[in-house]
């Protein structure tokens, strides 16, 4: 069976500074990978590249064996195709980017919504499909421990709380692979184990899904893969017993040293 996630050789510069240099990892369904590595290091830059919210100067990303970008291959660039390809993809950003003016559950609801407006049977089934979206963005919000936050808007919720939001949202579009870029980073301690506690079931339910993270203790529990970035480069990528246990690399050690001095 070939990898749900195929990267290949994917390389980005920034003007004359290359964030990516040869980047290239595979991911199997049901599988979490750890992305690990200082900031700076190409791993915000890697994730936007697989939301198609960066565009790679080379490279190629394949998800279940369907070429979704070919740099070499015009015909996987355009505007109107990378849109749906976005959908392969769920992205949770550091600082929840939730709407202000929407309660919890609209913001679950509204990508959705946006997405059923363009069917060609919507306006014959609109009330159906609308309520089809309210029961699953109300699921999802359940799960995420926020049942009796529903109605709420943003700006009434903790940080910890807006993030599981986020995390609802993206799970309503029902991605191939869900990403994490630093989901604690913007969190107060003690907020931060409520996501983490998420995400792991998450993970328990076997979702697919990639994780920058600077939580080191979680990125080797809940990992099945730990990839090392220093300079745009993939360092070492293994087992997180291995890479964390006995990292091959002088980088990584050094890496992981000042973590274990913490």
């Amino acid at each position: 069976m070939s990898a749900l996630l195929q990267v290949e050789h994917i390389e980005k510069s920034f003007g004359n500074t290359k964030v990516l240099k040869d980047v290239s990892f595979s991911l199997n369904e049901g599988e979490v990978v750890s992305i690990i590595g200082s900031s700076g290091s190409g791993k915000t830059t890697l994730l936007r590249c697989l939301n198609f919210l960066e565009t790679p100067d080379e490279g190629v990303i394949k998800v279940a064996d369907e070429v979704l970008l070919d740099m070499k291959d015009a015909s996987t660039l355009k505007e109107s195709e990378i849109r749906k390809k976005r959908l392969r993809f769920g992205l949770v950003f550091q600082n929840f980017n939730l709407f202000p003016q929407y309660t919890a559950l609209e913001n679950v609801m509204l990508a959705k919504e946006l997405l059923a407006k363009e069917k060609p049977d919507y306006k014959i089934r609109k009330k159906e499909i609308h309520e089809e979206i309210k029961t699953l963005a109300e699921e999802l919000l359940k799960q995420m421990g926020l049942a009796d936050r529903m109605n709420n808007y943003p700006h009434q919720l903790s940080g910890g709380q807006c993030q599981r939001v986020a995390i609802a949202r993206a799970l309503a579009l029902k991605p191939d692979i869900l990403c994490f870029d630093e989901p604690t980073s913007a969190l107060d301690p003690e907020l931060t184990g409520e996501v983490l506690r998420v995400i792991k079931g998450l993970a328990d339910q076997h979702t697919t899904m990639i994780i920058v993270t600077h939580e080191m203790a979680f990125a080797r529990d809940v990992a099945n893969k730990v990839i090392f970035m220093d300079d745009g480069v993939i360092v070492e990528q293994g087992d997180p017993q291995e890479v964390f246990g006995n990292p091959k690399e002088e980088r990584t050690k050094q890496f992981l040293s000042r973590f274990t001095q913490g």
